[in-house]
Order: structure tokens, then sequence, then C-alpha cells
């Protein structure tokens, strides 16, 4: 997601080992420990240790992004590391947005949002997904979908409990767990299609877990989850009474694969939180409209917690967002044709370059392993490729903590969510690695 930023303090020393990379097999859960953080630590630092973001000494480091966008800076490189397109979206949501201003729709929006975009958000689960929801209790408006998960898992866990996620995670995930004081716990994805092991999934369950984060579509990874695995989630989330907590921001950004909300499962809607936003699907990140959804004792209870983080923001952006929302079919497959002939641009590139590519079914990141390069560590060679082809990317180990940092340690993420030129002249760029390695 845009402006998701991961330290590489933490990820980095995980990495820096002499094991061979491995992406396939042992499946074994993961459940981390900060090294310098325990649960009497201030909060601060326990959500910058979920997110990767202190040193083995307790420091603040500089995140993975900022050096890797300094690197691009420096050497005139082309960033394709934080995932953020490089365009507005459509016109017509920029000008509804603007005739808000115009109009005077400038101050406090209703703490669960404006009607309209409730309303609007209600229709679209019904039009795409066969959901029904009431817009007066069953959605909240948030800022963005990074607010909505913060305020979902405020909601719901607290010290002692556990969190289970999909790993590698988005950075925000940790952060927030960590600031709860629950303890993390994962289950990992495994290349080629990075999908979990649904053994290890049922292990990582246990008596404590209080929520379980999903993300799906998957960044990093570009998965998309079958029914079999999201059936499988539902049902351990039944037996052990836990809430799904489910990151969706991707929705509408899947290639040749549906995309299936888990609140659609049978026996998943009653205990099931869905999460989406306006930025990636109609390409206005900074505008930060997202929205929660699902049962009412559910959505009331974390839109009691998110009316003490923001109240309410972005009055005339909702108003222009619950009109994009009702923009016809042919608009939401324009956007999956668009991103499909620039991930193919991108692979190409990539394969050219000497990568193992692997071709993602959703999001707008491709991960790439750069073991048939002959290369190791990802981190450090994400360090070399702004000065070598002119190039950025991020090393997946920083979206990990140390056990799956070691098994992804070869991995890196690139986004395709920029102009068509630009990534062509990425992938021209990337097709000359070989030769100046």
């Amino acid at each position: 997601m845009a402006g998701r930023t991961m330290g590489d303090t933490m990820a980095g020393r995980a990495v820096r080992t002499s094991r061979s990379p491995v992406q396939e097999g042992n499946p074994t859960v993961t459940s981390p420990v900060p090294l310098s953080v325990n649960a009497a630590a201030s909060p601060w630092k326990r959500a910058a240790s979920g997110a990767n973001l202190l040193s083995a000494q307790g420091e603040l480091g500089t995140t993975i992004f900022e050096e890797m966008t300094t690197l691009a800076l420096a050497t005139g490189a082309i960033n394709l590391g934080q995932g953020f397109p490089d365009e507005d979206g459509p016109a017509e949501i920029k000008a509804a947005a603007q005739a808000a201003i115009a109009a005077g729709s400038n101050q406090y929006a209703p703490g669960k949002g404006i009607p309209e975009l409730r309303s609007a958000v209600a229709a679209h689960q019904e039009r795409f997904y066969g959901l029904a929801l009431d817009p007066q209790t069953e959605v909240v408006v948030t800022t963005g979908a990074t607010e909505a998960i913060a305020a979902a898992v405020l909601a719901f866990v607290g010290p002692g409990d556990e969190v289970l996620t999909f790993e590698p995670f988005y950075d925000s995930y940790g952060a927030i767990i960590g600031l709860t004081g629950a303890r993390h716990v994962t289950t990992p994805l495994l290349a080629p299609d990075f999908l979990p092991d649904l053994d290890a999934l049922e292990s990582a369950f246990t008596e404590r877990t209080k929520v379980v984060l999903l993300n799906n579509p998957h960044n990093p990874t570009g998965a998309v989850f079958p029914r079999a695995v999201l059936g499988r989630v539902v049902e351990l989330a039944r037996r052990h009474d836990a809430v799904i907590v489910s990151d969706e921001v991707y929705e509408h950004m899947t290639f040749g694969v549906p995309h299936l909300p888990v609140a659609t499962i049978p026996g998943a809607a009653e205990r099931t939180i869905t999460i989406s936003s306006a930025g990636k699907t109609f390409s206005f990140t900074g505008w930060k409209v997202g929205w929660a959804s699902g049962p009412a004792h559910l959505v009331a209870a974390l839109r009691t917690v998110k009316q003490f983080l923001t109240y309410s923001s972005g009055t005339p952006f909702q108003s222009a967002i619950a009109e994009g929302l009702s923009l016809p079919d042919d608009f939401y497959a324009g956007i999956i044709s668009e991103l499909q002939h620039k991930r193919d641009i991108l692979a190409d590139g990539l394969r050219a370059a000497g990568f193992d590519v692997y071709t993602p079914r959703g999001t707008y990141f491709i991960n790439v392993d750069t073991a048939p390069l002959g290369i190791s560590d990802s981190v450090e060679l994400a360090r070399r490729l702004p000065s070598l082809v002119g190039v950025a990317a991020i090393p997946v180990p920083v979206f990990c903590h140390p056990e799956g940092a070691e098994r992804t340690r070869s991995l890196l993420r690139f986004a395709f969510c920029k102009r068509t030129e630009v990534l062509e002249e990425a992938a021209t760029r990337l097709a000359t690695l070989r030769e100046k390695l």
C-alpha cells in the first residue's frame, strides 16, 4: 500500500547470514520476540519494534523505503520501491471533489462518515459480492485503510492476546499489534504461489488467538487466496472464536482470478470486518479515504476506537469517492486490463535481467528471486541496483520477522503501478543487469 514504510535495521540483521536462501518447504510458524522490547516498554517502542524499526540496541533506524528513495534520487534511478501510482485517477472524481469544496463541504463529516459514502460502500459490496449491509450501522468511513486496521486491532486485542497474520506482512500490522501489547504470530506464505501450508496455519492458532488479520489480495507477494485457504481460515477462526479483520484494498486488482471476500464464506460474515479504500482503486492515495464494514456490533466497537483517533476526515473527498464507487463495470475492468499490461512489461524486463519471476495474481507488486544470479542477499542487491541499472526496489525480508527474513532473503519486490513509458524504460534498464554484475 502507498506510504507503508518498513525499517531495515532489524530485518537487515536477520538476513545478513551465511545460510543459503530457502523459499519453499519448512512451513514453520514464527512467533517473534523483539530483541530490545518487552510488554513493559513504551508504546512507541512496541510499535516501532513490531514494524522492524528498532535495531538490536533499541535505536530507531532509517526505513528501507527512505533509504531506497534517497538512493534513487541520488542516482537518477526509477523508483519501483514504494507502491503508489505516478498519475491521477478519473477526472470525474477529481471534479466531484473540487465541486464539493466549492459548494462548502469543508467542515467535519459525521464521525462514521457522510451518509452518501456509507450508502455507496454498501451498494458496492452488494453489487460486486452479494453482501447486504445496513449503511447506518454496518459501515464506517475511516482515514484510509490504515486507520481502519488500527482501530480494528485496538478494539479487539490487548496484552496477552495473539494476532495471527501471514508472513511477509504489511508493516502497519506489526506496528499496531506491538502497540496493543499483543503477541504477533505469523505463518509463512511459500513461493512460488505464496499460499500457506494449511497444517501450519492450523498450528498457528491457539486459545489466545483473538484476531486473524488477512490481506487479500496480498502485499507484498501478489497472492490471491482461493476458497480453500479462506475456508480454512474461517473454520479455524470459528473454532477459536476469533475475529477476522480482512484488508482487501487491492480487491479490484486481480489477474485471471476473481477476488473472493472472506465475508462471503459460510460462517464468516458474523465475525468479519472487511476493510478497503479509495486510494488503490481510484489512484488517489493522498486523499486517505477508507472504510470498514461488517456486523453492527463489530463495526460499533471499531467506530468507538476510531472516533478518538481522527474522529473524521476528508469531507469533500468522501462525497467524490461516493460518486466513484458507482462508476460502471467497464471502469473496473479497465483497471485490471491496464495493470496486467503493466505487470507483463515489467515481468519481461525482470526475466531478461536473469531473475526468477513470480507472476502475481493480484495487487501491483511483483516479486523475483535473485538466486539464479548467484545472489542470496536481496538487501545488498537492492542497495546496489540504483547505481548498477538505475532502478530501485524493496527487499522482501524487511516485511518479515527474523525467521521469515531468512526464508525470503533472496526476494525483491518491484511495483508496477507506474506510467507505461516509465515501466518500459525500467524494463530496458533491468535487462542489462546480468552483464553489469
